[in-house]
């Protein structure tokens, strides 16, 4: 099978500068050299029919009227030597941990506000900051238990992170099952290569959320808004593979500032519950009151001390992308080390001067809205129109304080089986960091792979498609 080669100027996780293979990538390139494509392709068409089976499907806005589709999985998983997990994984460790104290201490102390390392003004004015967390002791001082952490590889060879995803990050489940189909459909692959296995992840996020607690063996649920939201999947998924109720606000209700589940034995004391609804809607006495998502009187229960949130309201704040470039500043300011992992160079158009040089280089940058995601509400200048660089202009200018802006990084690329046959595409990576007894993480995570030519938009809600992340544990 023919593989196309990349581009000149950009990392390759296959290939290197000169056009060959990788030494941790040679048995990936053997098997795809020696693969019949009729075979890959029957393969593909498996793929997609077990997938459609499971119900892994996921909500792409603006296509038939948002109608549920196949996330693309390809079946060429993306390689990390063990050496470079091993970075990694301490970056991770170090960055989660620094943004935990962060939120404690913004929430307390507000010693880093004090010192000036960071404006007042964009820590409580930031629409995520939720003052009632003030003063609230929270168990083991832990804000963000489950982080989703997005990294790129640069054309340098080292990996940035993108953004810090701390309030109800997902897309473990589509790690977990990509994973379960490649070892159905090509076991033979496994036999051969030190992959890290995963499989263990269920069990170290049931252990992290019974460890939210300092009850001895709290009751655990998870609260999804229901099957109509994209990622119903992923929520059930997750509570199936815990053992663990999968709830909607209506099976909740609270009483004497307790929180309790309805069961066909009556009401069970919830004393945990894993959320993947966002703050506003959690409860519509304290947030939003048209939800219907939520559960009446949860924040007095959640503020009483008698059940815990995962993640803890006001996680937002932290991964706000004008939070962003303050990382680093909070690992040195909280833990007395240098950042491991590299942070992507940030204007932050609130301030003038940062605002004028965006303005002046819009054509070569990505505007990024504050509050965005899912690759939503975003300008890419080389590849925008002049109409669309014209609107961001004006909104840039309207609003500054609502948008940052980045250099345009050349994302790494891997090959991808696309129309033309197997072609290098951009891809990212979302490990998920475990914040309990201690900071705990899988090896890998979620690759998402931007499926057309040239584009370096990799988010499913885009149309971006996924791989198995294949973690080594030793270097071949």
């Amino acid at each position: 099978m023919h593989i196309q080669t990349p581009g000149p100027g950009l990392y390759d996780e296959l290939f290197d500068e000169n056009n060959k293979v990788r030494p941790h990538c040679r048995m990936l390139e053997q098997w795809l050299e020696k693969s019949d494509e009729n075979l890959i392709a029957e393969k593909r068409r498996e793929a997609n029919v077990l997938f459609q089976r499971l119900g892994i499907t996921f909500n792409v806005y603006g296509e038939e009227q948002g109608a549920d589709r196949l996330i693309p999985f390809d079946l060429i998983p993306r390689v990390i030597s063990a050496s470079d997990w091993h970075k990694l994984q301490a970056g991770l460790r170090q960055r989660v941990n620094a943004l935990n104290k962060f939120l404690f201490d913004i929430y307390h102390d507000f010693d880093i506000v004090k010192a000036g390392v960071i404006s007042a003004e964009q820590v409580f004015a930031n629409p995520q900051y939720q003052p009632g967390m003030q003063a609230l002791k929270l168990p083991r001082n832990l804000y963000c238990h489950i982080a989703g952490i997005d990294l790129i590889r640069h054309s340098d060879g080292d990996f940035y992170v993108l953004e810090d995803n701390l309030r109800c990050p997902s897309g473990v489940s589509y790690m977990l099952e990509n994973r379960r189909m490649m070892m159905r459909l090509f076991p033979e692959l496994f036999a051969h290569s030190p992959v890290a296995p995963i499989d263990h992840y269920p069990n170290l996020l049931g252990e992290t959320l019974r460890a939210a607690s300092l009850k001895p063996d709290p009751t655990v649920v998870v609260l999804t808004p229901g099957r109509f939201n994209s990622a119903y999947f992923e929520h059930a998924f997750l509570a199936r593979q815990m053992g663990v109720e999968l709830v909607e606000g209506a099976d909740l209700f609270v009483h004497q500032n307790k929180v309790f589940m309805k069961t066909t034995v009556g009401p069970q004391q919830v004393d945990v519950i894993y959320r993947r609804i966002d703050d506003d809607f959690l409860d519509p006495l304290a947030g939003n009151p048209q939800s219907m998502l939520g559960v009446p009187g949860l924040y007095s229960a959640y503020r009483t001390g008698n059940v815990v949130l995962t993640n803890a309201m006001g996680t937002g704040v932290a991964d706000d992308k004008s939070i962003y470039p303050y990382v680093p500043d909070m690992i040195r300011f909280y833990l007395d080390e240098e950042p491991i992992l590299k942070n992507v160079p940030t204007w932050q158009c609130r301030k003038p001067k940062d605002l004028q040089y965006v303005l002046d280089h819009l054509d070569e940058l990505v505007v990024k809205e504050a509050q965005g995601a899912g690759g939503y509400g975003m300008l890419i200048g080389p590849k925008a129109s002049q109409k669309e660089i014209a609107q961001f202009r004006s909104l840039l200018k309207a609003r500054p304080d609502d948008y940052i802006a980045q250099p345009t990084l050349s994302l790494s690329t891997c090959p991808t089986f696309v129309d033309e046959g197997v072609a290098p595409r951009h891809l990212d990576l979302r490990p998920f960091v475990l914040s309990g007894k201690k900071i705990q993480m899988v090896p890998g995570g979620l690759t998402r792979v931007a499926l057309k030519q040239g584009s370096l938009v990799v988010n499913s809600s885009q149309g971006g498609g996924t791989k198995d992340t294949w973690v080594l544990e030793d270097d071949l």
